[in-house]
């Protein structure tokens, strides 16, 4: 591990860029990781580490790189509650203007901050994502067209699944004070989650430069983990009418309606298939309740 880095600034006054990695049992890629965090050309940010209960030598390599840079990088331990918990104590100690994400397999290009803050305090733009190149299984991969990222007013494009990637997001602190956290209910598409609820209230901004290297296809991802993901899609969305009526356009209000019978559609389809019959009939009433409302706007 002997390799130099940029020096550390002074960090006692607050920085301008909290950048926000939560890890769990993630020794084989968190080096590289926080190295590419390291070597940015824009060097105004603290590194809030949360570690939810690892268990393997993540904690070893953290403290590591703490030894080498105590006023920059932070370390924050919490039983294993998941992602949202820790990315949302992150976000409750960060000092920065500016909120970056980062996931502990994923890889940031030299220039990220630097880049994305320019184009964002010139643009006036509170948040924002940067285009990215996949890797999946070791091998880089294009991704399907579903999966295209839009700039600007993107409410409409992200309700059928995610198209915003936490590790390219970079956001004002004061648009979660405005909107909230992620929501440590889901146990997944907890991005999803958030992002419709950000993009309810403001424009999320692509910069079109790959600036992040997104790895997959590891066998501890959670979306292996659960079937059905349309399930906590349709929490979201159901989530959003109930809390944010007031807000929502007719227009909105319609497609929420239309997305959520398509996607119970399909989960009381699968349910049906591996004779879950709870669930078949659960989502089958969503399926009729959503559909009598969007034929009915």
């Amino acid at each position: 591990m002997a390799k130099s880095y940029p020096q550390v600034i002074n960090n006692r006054k607050k920085p301008l860029i909290s950048i926000i990695l939560p890890i769990f049992n993630r020794e084989q890629f968190l080096k590289e990781t926080i190295e590419s965090i390291l070597i940015q050309s824009f060097q105004d940010f603290e590194l809030l580490i949360i570690n939810d209960g690892s268990i393997d030598r993540s904690v070893n390599i953290v403290d590591f790189f703490k030894q080498s840079y105590p006023q920059k990088i932070y370390c924050f331990t919490q039983p294993n509650k998941g992602v949202s918990s820790a990315r949302n104590l992150g976000i409750s100690k960060a000092r920065g203007k500016y909120i970056a994400f980062i996931d502990s397999d994923d890889l940031w290009i030299k220039t990220k901050l630097e880049e994305q803050l320019a184009f964002m305090e010139q643009k006036k733009v509170a948040v924002c994502q940067t285009d990215e190149t996949w890797i999946r299984n070791g091998k880089r991969v294009n991704h399907m067209k579903k999966h295209t990222k839009h700039s600007g007013n993107i409410f409409f494009d992200s309700l059928p699944l995610c198209i915003v990637s936490p590790s390219a997001v970079m956001i004002k602190k004061e648009v979660l004070d405005k909107v909230g956290c992620f929501d440590t209910r889901l146990p997944v598409v907890e991005d999803y989650d958030l992002w419709l609820r950000i993009s309810l209230f403001y424009p999320i901004y692509l910069y079109p430069k790959k600036l992040i290297v997104k790895k997959g296809g590891h066998a501890d991802q959670l979306s292996r983990k659960y079937w059905g993901m349309d399930r906590f899609r349709i929490y979201s969305m159901r989530k959003l009418l109930k809390q944010h009526a007031e807000h929502l356009s007719l227009l909105q209000k319609t497609a929420l309606y239309w997305w959520i019978k398509e996607k119970a559609a399909i989960i009381s389809s699968g349910a049906w298939k591996r004779k879950n019959f709870l669930l078949y009939l659960k989502y089958g009433y969503l399926f009729s309740f959503y559909y009598i409302k969007w034929n009915n706007i």
